[in-house]
């Protein structure tokens, strides 16, 4: 069992691998030639001390100037070429390691735009964001010391002990023992500092998902006063983030007191037995100030290379979630040949189930969101929807257009099934009016576009004009060119709906879902919408999701939904003659004017005459 578990993780590891190498595609030459130039820059930089020592034995102790000048001259020309080396080198690891993060943001967003609502639930926004931002990065920079720091400091470690060697094999035992010593001390740190950097990523995104909730619900919190609360909460993600950080870093700055031992060590002992072989003549001076240097060079290499492993082993956990968003296969996919047009605007649904699966519980069976769906709607068509809160009505529209796919059934659209369908034309072919519809940055016009990106300006007025929206539109400084906010902030909730609405109908669509779309206009614009769609647009199918029984009895049918299934699907007086339920939404909304789950309590005469005067 334990062999299955490391060949399991040893497989996955591979795989993301293999997904993170796709990506460097176009810059694979770049990701070649950093290497080759790193290589030559170090042998340009190790041969450089080995000249030096030449030219104190050969020319500063032997008093020949000319040899000075000649292995001066030898020892610029490396340094330039060791400087040019390390230019190039430098400049194709950054245009490879930034290609790479950018390839890496791409094949990310690309694959998240494909994703199904279920492929969404998987993933938290914040993990998403973090997953872009955070571990990208952390990935550029591994990859980056990958191209560079992998090649360069185990090449110059080994040729520096190949020197060493060439210099003096017995002074070399002093570098082999500093190696284990250092060696063993790095793996105990390493290995304890990676398991810290594990657990890192996960609390940036608890960070991420108190700074996006707060941001984008900045209105509720400070309506509520609960800016002392949302400081807390960030403080206490911030807080641990800091303390595994702290941890970490204390460790890894460890590696400097043990180099620092280690390195002082050798010095002192390469001092000891250097002065020595000097004084019994066995070891030159120039040979004794290039072994001081070789030293050097090897204890930074160690250290490097320890940098190296602690990166790496923190960009693992990054490179696992960057490649889990980009192997993601969405859910819901265009057939092999798929159906490229929408004939009408007619529906149905056959023996349809849907459950929430990401959300369902494993220890325990939950009900399902909708149970024994069966119904058919002709094109052209107005069909009220009304139903309390949780009782399927946006997850029921939301199979028409294959946002997600039910767990049992068929759902029919134009006689198809919408599994049939190509997804991009089943969806142009079906537009949804949120009642928490999303406006973006730009003018009122860019966003009118959306639904048809060549409407004209003609165009855009009359679906402003059916959707009520062109009188305050008109009323704006500059009209149809008026700045819009990010997500709409500058205009009141009821002219956002409207125009949300506006630009679903600049789609064209064979059939049009109104989910609570108008809630937040006044009775009258309400009415007004829903006569200009009737009356104008008599072909398209419109369904419209409401709580207040006003707002669809007008409707050629309305159906009536409670807790995932159908419990009546009928004219306004027929279902006030037959459906209990309809009956009930309408006398509490007849006495009080609330809306579905609004409360029906019984009280007295008394109490009633209490609640009047007080």
């Amino acid at each position: 069992m334990e062999y299955c578990s490391i060949f399991h993780n040893f497989a996955q590891r591979i795989m993301f691998l293999t997904t993170l190498y796709k990506q460097i595609r176009q810059y694979r030459t770049a990701s070649l030639l950093t290497p080759l130039f790193t290589a030559l820059e170090v042998v340009t930089d190790v041969l450089i001390p080995y000249v030096t020592a030449s030219l104190i034995d050969k020319g500063l102790n032997a008093g020949d100037i000319q040899q000075v000048y000649r292995y001066g001259a030898v020892m610029l020309g490396l340094a330039l070429l060791s400087l040019t080396f390390g230019i190039l080198a430098g400049r194709f690891s950054a245009y490879a390691s930034t290609g790479f993060a950018a390839n890496l943001r791409s094949a990310m967003y690309r694959n998240i735009q494909s994703f199904a609502f279920s492929n969404i639930d998987k993933f938290s926004t914040s993990g998403l964001v973090t997953r872009m931002t955070t571990d990208v990065n952390s990935l550029q920079n591994a990859y980056q010391l990958i191209l560079r720091i992998t090649v360069r400091a185990p090449f110059r470690l080994l040729l520096s002990i190949v020197m060493c060697l060439v210099i003096d094999a017995r002074l070399s035992l002093i570098f082999v023992v500093a190696l284990v010593v250092l060696s063993i001390s790095l793996y105990h740190i390493i290995s304890r500092v990676a398991r810290l950097f594990q657990q890192v990523y996960v609390k940036y995104d608890d960070l991420n998902r108190s700074v996006q909730e707060n941001i984008a619900a900045i209105r509720v919190v400070k309506a509520f006063v609960r800016e002392e609360h949302e400081n807390k909460k960030f403080t206490q993600a911030a807080e641990a983030l800091y303390r595994l950080y702290v941890k970490a870093e204390s460790l890894m700055a460890l590696n400097h007191p043990v180099m620092n031992l280690v390195m002082y060590g050798c010095i002192i002992a390469l001092s000891w037995f250097g002065a020595h072989y000097i004084v019994n003549g066995s070891l030159t001076t120039g040979e004794l100030t290039s072994l001081f240097t070789y030293i050097m060079s090897i204890l930074m290499s160690l250290m490097m290379l320890s940098m190296i492993f602690v990166m790496l082993t923190q960009s693992a956990a990054s490179a696992k979630r960057v490649a889990e968003v980009i192997d993601e296969q969405p859910d819901i996919v265009n057939p092999p040949h798929p159906v490229m047009q929408v004939k009408d605007g007619s529906i149905e649904m056959r023996n349809v189930r849907f459950d929430y699966d990401a959300l369902q519980s494993t220890k325990q069976h939950k009900r399902s969101a909708l149970f024994n769906i069966n119904f058919s709607i002709h094109a052209g068509e107005t069909i009220g929807i009304i139903g309390g809160t949780g009782s399927g009505k946006s997850t029921l529209v939301s199979l028409i257009s294959r946002l997600y796919d039910p767990t049992q059934g068929e759902v029919l659209v134009a006689g198809h099934n919408v599994r049939e369908y190509d997804l991009t034309a089943l969806r142009a072919a079906v537009s949804v009016v949120l009642q928490q519809n999303i406006l973006f940055s730009g003018t009122i016009l860019d966003n009118l576009r959306w639904g048809d990106p060549h409407a004209t300006l003609d165009e855009c007025r009359h679906a402003c004009q059916l959707a009520c929206a062109d009188e305050f539109i008109e009323q704006m400084a500059d009209g149809y060119n008026s700045h819009i906010e990010q997500g709409g902030t500058n205009v009141s909730g009821g002219q956002k709906q409207r125009l949300c609405i506006a630009r679903a109908l600049l789609k064209r669509p064979k059939i049009l879902v109104l989910d609570d779309s108008t809630s937040a206009c006044d009775t009258a614009t309400d009415a007004h919408i829903r006569h200009a769609l009737s009356t104008q647009l008599p072909a398209m199918t419109k369904l419209i999701i409401a709580q207040r029984i006003l707002s669809v009895k007008d409707c050629d049918r309305i159906m009536v939904l409670d807790n995932g299934c159908i419990t009546g699907f009928d004219t306004h007086e027929n279902l006030l003659r037959t459906n209990s339920l309809y009956q009930e939404i309408n006398a509490i909304q007849s006495e009080n004017q609330g809306d579905f789950d609004a409360q029906h309590p019984t009280v007295s005469p008394s109490e009633k005459q209490k609640g009047g005067r007080s």
